[in-house]
Formats: structure tokens, sequence, C-alpha cells
């Protein structure tokens, strides 16, 4: 049985963003490269495949070649609505919907210099200060 696609990019999906969200339009040669470089060695055909189910989905467009070369491609999707919403799913599947919770987590799964520690102090009273006025 074939499992039903989610509303969110598969961990391939999210590369081939990454790639495309730091240097847009790109070929299939060119993703392939850069997936090559981060370790992912794929068949050019393989990463076709992936480019077209990502177009499909509406992900990413495919863009008309320049003077006879080939097709390039860009994303749809900007990489703020896709880590929000991958975020907002984690929190409600894993933690409940608590922001808590989450801070919690990441306290115990992460270390956290004094400069990081320091930074989520002034966004957090920053939040705070907003949720007063």
């Amino acid at each position: 049985m074939a499992r039903p696609n989610s509303e969110y990019p598969t961990e391939l999906e999210l590369r081939i963003l990454k790639i495309l969200w730091e240097s847009e339009p790109k070929t299939v040669r060119q993703v392939r490269d850069d997936l090559a470089a981060e370790g992912r060695d794929l068949a050019h055909t393989t990463v076709i495949t992936m480019l077209s189910t990502m177009v499909e989905k509406g992900q990413i467009e495919k863009l008309e070649p320049l003077e006879g070369k080939a097709f390039r491609f860009s994303p749809l999707i900007q990489r703020d609505d896709v880590s929000k919403g991958m975020l907002g799913d984690l929190i409600e599947r894993v933690f409940d919907g608590s922001a808590e919770a989450v801070m919690m987590s990441l306290f115990d799964v992460t270390k956290l210099d004094e400069d990081e520690l320091a930074g989520l102090r002034r966004l957090l009273n920053k939040k705070l200060r907003e949720a007063r006025s």
C-alpha cells in the first residue's frame, strides 16, 4: 500500500528545496551536482524524477530553457512557510501543542552556549512584552 502524500516535503524534496533557495533557478545537472557535493550521489534520472514530482506537487516550477539549454527549476514555496508549517506540525503531533515542552526538550537535546542562551532570553523577553501589550 502506497504511503499517502504529505503536505510537507520529504527529506530529499527538502534538500532540493534548500539547494534552490540558496541559488535559483538551477538545471537538473546543477541540482544533481549540489546533491553529490553533500554526499547524495543520485542518478541523473532519479533527480529528473524528483524534480518532476515536485513540479506536480506545486513545490517548484519548471522554467523554459534559455537559448536551447536545459530546463531550469525554481521554488514556488518559501523557506519560511515550509519551516513554520513543519515546526507547527511537529509541535502539535509530538508535544501536543505545548511550546513550553518544545523549549524544555530543546534544552535537553542541544548544547547552547552563553550567546545562544542570551539570544533566546532576548527573544523570550520580546515575546513577553508583546503579550502584555
